[in-house]
């Protein structure tokens, strides 16, 4: 009797932990650089249906998700996606900034102290040692050690920071050969599945190839003309217009540049991802992994041919189908109902200024060089010598050494300088680390600058130009071509969050979702303490079954 009762005990013990613990065994996060919320309404008549459509009918879909903090750069995002905070508490400010120690811009996943693990190159020489908070992928290794942690990119940052710091593997582009590659923070050698699929030479295949569009090119209505002025030309003899032959424009050389704004490389990235999940076996036990993918090429097409080009259009009609592919071998392999995937982006992007100002909209371009001479002769004149150490990302970096040798306080430099450029046209807000280092200010622009800054990292007075600008060096008719990002503004701070799987039920969710909230709510998913310094809430739709 005493041993029936026991057995009965112990079975309602085990129904109720399968009850409570419902992680799925593998979380899959896929961030599509530089893509539009739009872009999922656009395009999707030229969609399959086994693709993004799929996941915005089938699972949850956030419609109103934001970035809460400036700027919108590819690193930022991807660490405030995987951290759960902002650049603020992870330091991760740009994709590059100006380090005073040694006086050089440096970019976000730098690291001298390594070297290239499958390379020889400096592009080797990355891991992630600038980020200052735990991700939600940290938090699992730290929980459960026999998880598997698996993160790829063509760039290096979007395949490290995602990873984070106990990453069983974190795989980036090497532009000088043409593979997958990682670095000696993580492994002393690649994994024989990795070497196996380099030795494939995909890219180097590719470059042999013509990129045509999908569909004929007389059904791309939802974008401009294929030749156009606002895009950039691929080379000096080729214009960005349809068909793109690798071979000629690459003149018979690896030239692994041009392959990477090809639809080519997202097939490729894809290819990479399905292959770790068989080789890794992620998802194969009771222990739940993660598999973190950010597709690159959507920025690297975007930024050479704007939102409303033809090829941008046909980048994400092909990216849909990889998308599809993917979620195929996930439910085959690991199952339908084992497996939770969000999708995302790490910014969008403003429309080409110059097409704003040809079309009578606001918008247009902040000429830099000049007005920063004007600004260092002011400078000099008003203190005596010169004060700025570097302007960069909107940033001013200021020599606090000379300014102590001189016995000069640097809030009242901060205050001129910011009160002179207040007078710059292109500018709509200017701060000092006076507002930075206040608990709040009051204003959306100064506690999205504020959120976005560290520091160490961030200069000393932070700009945010008005709506529709862009910086550039010199008034060129190139750099009047192709577009950029990283401002406060919704055409790059509304992006797309879709999740789908394992308890994801169908929905629509409009309410403002901040990116932060995303590792939060993974959090509960994964049924762990959160990352060190999440900051995001729990998307309660999501969790609610």
């Amino acid at each position: 009797m005493k041993k029936y009762i026991f057995l009965t005990f112990t079975l309602i013990n085990t129904l109720l932990l399968a009850q409570t613990k419902k992680q799925p065994k593998l979380v899959v996060g896929i961030v599509v650089d530089q893509m539009c919320y739009e872009y999922l309404y656009r395009f999707q008549d030229k969609f399959s249906d086994k693709g993004f459509l799929k996941l915005m009918t089938k699972g949850s879909h956030c419609r109103n998700t934001q970035y809460n903090y400036v700027p919108t750069f590819t690193g930022p995002g991807h660490a405030s996606i995987y951290t759960g905070t902002t650049p603020s508490n992870h330091g991760i400010v740009a994709n590059d900034w100006y380090d005073r120690n040694t006086g050089k811009s440096i970019n976000c996943v730098d690291d001298s102290t390594v070297i290239g693990v499958g390379t020889d190159s400096e592009e080797g020489k990355c891991s992630p040692i600038n980020l200052k908070s735990n991700t939600i992928t940290d938090q699992l290794k730290l929980t459960y050690p026999d998880a598997k942690v698996i993160s790829m990119s063509i760039k290096d940052r979007g395949a490290i920071l995602p990873g984070g710091h106990l990453s069983n593997g974190s795989y980036w582009f090497d532009y000088s050969q043409g593979k997958f590659v990682t670095s000696s923070f993580y492994k002393q050698q690649l994994p024989f599945w990795v070497q196996s699929f380099n030795d494939l030479n995909y890219p180097k295949k590719c470059l042999s190839k013509t990129w045509d569009t999908y569909y004929n090119i007389s059904t791309y209505k939802e974008s401009g003309p294929d030749t156009s002025v606002y895009e950039d030309q691929i080379s000096d003899t080729k214009s960005a217009t349809f068909p793109f032959n690798l071979n000629e424009i690459c003149e018979g050389k690896d030239n692994y540049e041009y392959f990477t704004f090809t639809p080519f490389a997202n097939t490729y990235l894809t290819d990479f991802a399905i292959e770790s999940i068989y080789n890794e076996m992620l998802g194969q036990d009771n222990q739940t992994d993660m598999l973190c993918i950010s597709y690159s090429t959507p920025d690297i097409a975007g930024h050479m041919f704007g939102p409303y080009s033809v090829e941008l259009e046909d980048v994400y009609i092909r990216l849909d189908l990889e998308i599809a592919r993917l979620l195929v071998e996930l439910e085959k392999k690991v199952g339908k109902d084992n497996f939770v995937l969000f999708l995302t982006a790490d910014h969008a992007v403003v429309p080409v200024p110059q097409y704003l100002v040809d079309h009578k909209l606001p918008g247009g371009y902040m000429i830099k060089d000049p007005k920063m001479l004007e600004l260092n002769d002011k400078v000099r004149v008003r203190f005596g010598a010169d004060l700025i150490l570097k302007s960069m990302n909107n940033n001013i970096y200021l020599d606090q050494e000379t300014m102590s040798i001189l016995n000069i306080e640097s809030s009242i430099v901060e205050r001129f300088i910011a009160d002179e450029i207040r007078k710059w046209e292109e500018v709509k807000v200017v701060y000092t680390t006076e507002h930075f280092n206040s608990v709040t200010n009051g204003s959306n622009w100064a506690d999205m600058i504020r959120l976005g800054y560290h520091p160490k990292e961030s200069g000393e007075i932070i700009y945010i130009l008005e709506p529709g600008y862009l910086t550039i060096s010199k008034d060129t008719e190139a750099s009047r071509r192709g577009t950029s990002h990283g401002s406060a503004f919704n055409y790059d701070s509304h992006v797309p969050l879709i999740w789908y799987g394992k308890n994801i039920k169908k929905q629509e969710v409009f309410r403002r979702v901040n990116i932060i909230d995303i590792s939060a709510t993974l959090t509960h998913i994964l049924n762990l303490q959160k990352p060190n310094a999440t900051t995001g809430e729990p998307i309660f739709e999501i969790l609610n079954k």
